[in-house]
């Protein structure tokens, strides 16, 4: 887990981390060492009191994501039932 020091310093990490990798909210979640709900609540509730700009670019990558998660869903259902240990995507 890393130490940041502020929410506000957390919330613009975790968004600069979702825009440069377009990864999904458990991908930064694994990767920051955090849950879920925090990693979704910095970027859709207080990023945009900190950062406007920054916000609209992570909505954009959210909304991306949401398109796309029936997708991932399939694809990890298929890899189960062919024994595929490993997801990839």
């Amino acid at each position: 887990m890393m130490y940041i020091s502020s929410e506000k310093e957390r919330c613009v990490l975790l968004a600069n981390y979702l825009i440069e990798n377009h990864a999904t909210v458990r991908a930064a979640a694994a990767r920051f060492g955090i849950s879920k709900s925090t990693v979704h609540k910095d970027v859709t509730q207080v990023l945009p009191r900190v950062n406007r700009a920054l916000y609209i670019h992570v909505k954009e990558v959210l909304d991306k994501n949401k398109q796309e998660r029936h997708l991932r869903g399939g694809m990890a259902t298929r890899q189960k039932y062919l024994g595929e240990t490993e997801i990839k995507g």
